[in-house]
């Protein structure tokens, strides 16, 4: 980033506010719907993955040890309150076990992914799972959630999103259309940012192989911007889980359909 101005650093540090927003807030997205911004800036995706990649592991692991702290605390305000069964409901932050059967599912097509042992044409492949999560956005937003019902294409989903997560960061859409319906809502952000967590430092291993260039230095000013975006995105997150049912799942296919919007456009179009 040696050679940019001083307009681009400014733009650069506006989009990571965005993507600590978005990461907050939704429990994905951050790179999707940076990204596409970032490489108008500067067109190189290996400048940038590396930074989004470490947000992900501080922001996620420090999410996940908030959430846990939380429920806790209110599972024992509830216990002492004789709320047996709400203590029971809070009783975790994280859908253990859902998490531990999805990584079973993607571990391989994972690494299938980060090692390059299988190509395939990388646009075909990025354009097929937004075509797939924008059918599940809309039946969120028309309130019609779309249950496949099917272990065999929840598993072809989990498969596609952990290779394409492992040739990039874009498998979140497809990986969140299967966990929105499988795991309680009231656990699922944090569930995500635990799988981010895995996924993620899969992949830095990878960069760390192949010798790129993490960009540690730009950490120093790009933290603190994330982290602007992240604590306005907290307050967003807070108002989704208070929210109905209905609503909640309308704003995660908002939220899909625009990430599939923005995931096209800079598949196709840049």
């Amino acid at each position: 980033m040696a050679d940019l101005l001083w307009w681009q650093y400014t733009l650069i540090a506006v989009i990571f506010i965005w993507s600590g927003f978005v990461r907050s807030g939704l429990g994905f997205g951050g790179a999707v719907l940076a990204l596409p911004f970032l490489l108008l800036v500067e067109n190189d995706p290996l400048l940038f993955l590396p930074i989004i990649s470490i947000h992900l592991l501080v922001f996620s692991s420090w999410i996940a040890w908030q959430g846990s702290k939380t429920t806790k605390q209110q599972a024992t305000l509830a216990a002492k309150q004789g709320e047996v069964a709400k203590a029971k409901e809070e009783e975790g932050n994280i859908a253990w076990g859902y998490l531990k059967k999805a990584l079973g599912i993607m571990i391989v097509p994972k690494l299938i992914g980060v090692f390059g042992l299988l190509t395939l044409p990388g646009d075909i492949v990025t354009g097929v799972i937004f075509v797939i999560v924008s059918v599940f956005a809309v039946s969120y937003i028309i309130n019609k959630p779309f249950y496949t019902n099917n272990r065999i294409l929840d598993t072809v989903f989990l498969m596609l999103g952990g290779y394409v997560s492992g040739t990039s960061l874009i498998g979140a859409p497809l990986i969140v259309s299967v966990f929105a319906t499988k795991v309680p809502r009231h656990q699922l952000r944090d569930t995500l940012f635990v799988l981010w967590f895995i996924l993620v430092t899969i992949k830095m291993v990878s960069f760390l192989i192949a010798g790129v260039d993490l960009q540690l230095i730009h950490q120093l000013w790009l933290l603190p911007c994330a982290l602007i975006g992240h604590v306005f995105g907290q307050k967003l997150h807070n108002r989704i889980q208070k929210a109905e049912t209905p609503v909640f799942f309308q704003f995660v296919g908002w939220a899909l359909l625009t990430v599939c919007g923005f995931g096209l456009y800079s598949t196709f179009m840049l």
